[in-house]
């Protein structure tokens, strides 16, 4: 029998996490399901971005535990099956005179080194990827010539193009105006429909509940968890200004949380 636990791409159990004397995670308890589109809201300081940092290794929790396919943080090495886009602002300088194959073609450095040639499968690796998010017209083009909704589809491009399992998305949509972002959200529900688990942290709650399988909404401790239709009707009793919710749902019936 195949032991449920190796359906979990994330397992957090019991996380606490302090800068300092400062709590900012409080016994985080978040299972991600296999082929799960989860929305991770919460409002700002709410410690969204701080639990990211610790699923990627880049914060050591205070106290509990964090499992990747199934696998102890401390002895994950599988990292290619994790792709990662952060709020554009902070990850790429968009003024930097290169197309947008070019920046798609430097999510594969990590396989084929910084200094070696794309080989012609790599190079129709880019083209995939750039296939997938929609922006094969603009191949050629030069990133900073894009809109930021067309940036942000050419970033998931280059997380797409190694063949992660898992992308985990920070903000993704800041700055990005409100009919690129519907088309956004459309884009990655589409993803997870090819089989990608996605984990997107965000604040813009009204615009990706049409599309995520489930909602987990963050604010120093975990308020709630469960399914689209459980949060959008007691969404206004969350924790985004700092009260309880009267329940925390944990309902797995659809594709996965």
């Amino acid at each position: 029998m195949v032991n449920e636990e190796e359906n979990y791409v994330i397992n957090i159990q019991n996380l606490s996490f302090q800068y300092g004397t400062r709590a900012v995670l409080d016994n985080i308890n978040l299972k991600v399901k296999e082929g799960a589109f989860l929305g991770l809201v919460g409002p700002n300081g709410s410690g969204k971005s701080t639990l990211i940092k610790c699923i990627l290794g880049l914060l050591q929790p205070t106290k509990g535990e964090i499992r990747l396919f199934n696998q102890s943080l401390s002895k994950f090495k599988q990292w290619d099956k994790i792709g990662f886009v952060s709020q554009k602002a902070s990850s790429f300088n968009t003024g930097f005179p290169a197309s947008v194959f070019e920046v798609v073609s430097m999510g594969l450095f990590g396989k084929v080194g910084l200094f070696r040639f794309l080989t012609k499968q790599h190079k129709e690796k880019v083209r995939e990827a750039i296939e997938l998010v929609g922006m094969t017209e603009y191949m050629k083009q030069n990133i900073g010539e894009l809109s930021g909704g067309q940036q942000q589809r050419v970033f998931i491009a280059r997380a797409l193009v190694s063949d992660p399992q898992l992308l985990i998305l920070d903000e993704p949509t800041v700055g990005v105006d409100i009919k690129s972002v519907n088309n956004f959200y459309a884009m990655l529900s589409q993803l997870n429909k090819k089989g990608i688990t996605l984990l997107l942290v965000t604040h813009d709650v009204s615009g990706m509940t049409d599309h995520v399988t489930a909602v987990a909404c963050l604010n120093k401790h975990l308020h709630f968890h469960g399914n689209t239709k459980d949060f959008e009707d007691n969404h206004r009793l969350s924790a985004f200004h700092g009260q309880e919710v009267h329940i925390l749902a944990h309902n797995h019936e659809k594709r996965g949380q």
